[in-house]
């Protein structure tokens, strides 16, 4: 598949972070690149991968930052070498395609003010709404700054309703239709911005681009549901949430009086 992620292999787990649950781990790959990795066997499987490929093709084609994406493969040999048994079964729950998104060294969290005429903050609440991402609080921005630069990182708290997929897939229009709490983003300042630029940013989505956007999310990672028992079957159905979302505009927030 022409727009499918790099494929690289993991040559040594270097340390984990240790700031989420899910225990991601810096690792380094065969490409001599140094990449955050999510493992597949970690917290809520494979849907948190699904969801951050989704939400960062979707960052970059609103014009934001966020680090390259390859898939990494770990040797289960990998494990071998690990003392903390926490990892080593991490490790071995995860051989096969993992996440990898670059590392970028040298960069910090955000941790100041954006003013509401910030239009690169109304971008990332603008997306946020639109993909259901409640994880961009003060408590954990999940923002970067690298050489000035503004760098959104961690889509996977996004999408929420495909955790809803157990038993078949939901209805597209209940998502399509659900409201979005602003209260507490990180860049809820930005929410009046964030409308002014509602069509500017729209335009540049739509059912092709959300077909492409899928088109880079491996086979392996779409897990049969009822309903949708194949990887262009799980496609057919993200895109045809993204496109109801993209529909309607009782997500978009509303401008505190």
């Amino acid at each position: 598949m022409s727009d499918s992620l790099p494929l690289v292999h993991v040559t040594r787990y270097v340390t984990p972070l240790r700031e989420g649950g899910s225990l991601p781990g810096i690792v380094e790959a065969d490409d001599l690149g140094t990449y955050v990795c999510k493992f597949r066997g970690a917290g809520q499987g494979a849907k948190v991968l699904v969801a951050e490929v989704i939400v960062s093709q979707l960052a970059t084609r609103l014009g934001l930052r966020t680090p390259r994406l390859v898939v990494l493969d770990l040797d289960p040999e990998l494990a071998r070498y690990e003392a903390d048994e926490e990892v080593q079964d991490l490790l071995n729950a995860s051989v096969g395609p993992n996440l990898g998104i670059d590392f970028l060294p040298g960069s910090f969290g955000v941790d100041g003010q954006v003013t509401a005429e910030d239009d690169e903050g109304a971008r990332v609440l603008w997306l946020d709404a639109f993909t259901a991402n409640v994880d961009r609080s003060w408590r954990n921005p999940n923002l970067l700054l690298w050489h000035g630069d503004l760098w959104v990182i961690d889509h996977g708290a996004s999408l929420y309703f495909h955790h809803g997929w157990r038993s078949g897939v939901t209805d597209a229009a209940r998502f399509a239709a659900q409201p979005w709490d602003v209260s507490g983003h990180v860049f809820e300042t930005c929410a009046g911005r964030a409308r002014e630029l509602d069509d500017e940013i729209s335009s540049q989505l739509g059912r092709e681009v959300f077909t492409d956007v899928l088109a880079a999310v491996p086979d392996v990672w779409l897990e049969p549901v009822p309903g949708a028992e194949t990887p262009e079957a799980l496609r057919a159905a993200y895109v045809e949430f993204l496109t109801a979302r993209l529909e309607t505009r009782q997500w978009l927030p509303q401008v505190s009086s």
